[in-house]
């Protein structure tokens, strides 16, 4: 069973009675059942317990023999576990989800929730960065988070040291969640103890993994979509050039958000990253006033990328334009190859702006170029 990509735009029927959210939890546990196979498998069969029961003949369908569902046992104990720490299963379609995160492709079907769950009813904006922030840099997220919180924001962030955890420390008083990588009950790491605690009482900390699951590092990034997709706008406070905190920014132009960024000195590998983005069109910021000024007038459907490019375009695109003419090239694309030039007539855009477009996603390894200039997905 090979996980697709699946939109999760018209969410399931979300379960209304324990048996419902037990078999939703069993199915999204068994083996290989991925967001994807999930939202796949309530499509064809309308239930989870529909579901469960074909499972394992769709795996075998898939070449996999002797496979099990996973035990009610399992389930069990991590319904027990949940109650141990007060914790609250919020389910896609329920009328306490994160409406915002549920327009997401690759919505989690379910989020176990410690604390108040009313911040997610409130104005987001999440704030990454570097693990091993400078003192400036934590400064400069401390600043940021507290007064986006006092002008009506909650602040979303990972937990993780440095950035995350002067964002969350800021906002503790105005709103603050934090989305973590392993169980909503496994503190990483540890040092955040108290903090973690702190958020519980005056704020929610969030995750999709399995109670007592300790964090292992393909969860991260699973991760950092949730918190681009809770919030309208993801701010970059010291990134280097490979970090966690770019993925939040690529995961924030997928999923249609503002990418809004802080500056830093050139000579500081922890800010390339930034420096990049900002380079590259995302929008540059000093304050909490020029975040708010840079958020549209009215908050744009999340889960949509700006699909039609003006004409003609500016001299520099944004960070969203180009992640649009991304997709539009892609979604132009095949196996078949296709000449160039009829790829720029389609779309309908210059060539001197496709080219560059064509040049990222071929280092990208997204497409390929053959001889006489054609083009096609990459296999």
């Amino acid at each position: 069973m090979t996980e697709e990509h699946i939109s999760s735009t018209h969410p399931p029927t979300p379960p209304t009675t324990e048996e419902d959210r037990f078999a939703w939890l069993r199915l999204l546990r068994s083996r290989r059942v991925g967001v994807a196979t999930f939202h796949r498998l309530m499509a064809e069969h309308s239930t989870a317990q529909n579901a469960l029961k074909a499972l394992p003949e769709v795996a075998r369908a898939a070449g996999i023999d002797g496979y099990e569902i996973c035990p009610t046992g399992v389930i069990e104990a991590e319904l027990r576990a949940a109650k141990a720490v007060k914790a609250r299963l919020l389910c896609l379609g329920s009328a306490d989800y994160p409406k915002s995160l549920a327009k997401i492709s690759d919505a989690p079907p379910m989020l176990w929730a410690i604390g108040d769950t009313s911040h997610l009813n409130r104005p987001l904006i999440a704030l990454v960065g570097a693990r091993n922030a400078s003192s400036l840099g934590t400064r400069m997220a401390r600043a940021l988070a507290h007064d986006l919180g006092t002008k009506g924001f909650t602040v979303v962030s990972g937990l993780a040291r440095g950035i995350d955890t002067a964002a969350h420390i800021a906002s503790l008083k105005t709103g603050t969640i934090a989305v973590m990588a392993g169980g909503v009950d496994v503190i990483y790491p540890s040092e955040n103890a108290n903090l973690a605690l702190d958020i519980a009482q005056q704020g929610l900390r969030i995750s999709e993994q399995p109670m007592g699951q300790s964090p292992q590092a393909r969860h991260f990034p699973t991760r950092n979509r949730i918190i681009s997709g809770l919030a309208q706008a993801v701010i970059v406070v010291e990134a280097a050039a490979k970090s966690g905190s770019l993925i939040t920014a690529r995961d924030a132009l997928d999923q249609g958000r503002d990418v809004l960024v802080v500056p830093g000195h050139p000579f500081d590998a922890r800010a390339a990253g930034c420096n990049m983005l900002i380079r590259d069109g995302a929008t540059l910021v000093r304050s909490a006033d020029d975040v708010i000024a840079a958020l549209p007038a009215e908050k744009p459907e999340p889960q949509q990328v700006e699909a039609d490019l003006p004409a003609p375009p500016p001299k520099k695109r944004t960070l969203r334009q180009t992640a649009a003419l991304h997709q539009q090239i892609l979604s132009r694309l095949g196996p078949s190859p296709v000449a160039e030039d009829q790829l720029i007539r389609d779309l309908d855009v210059s060539a001197g702006n496709i080219a560059p477009a064509l040049v990222d996603l071929e280092l990208e390894g997204k497409i390929s170029r053959q001889s006489g200039g054609l083009l096609s997905l990459a296999p």
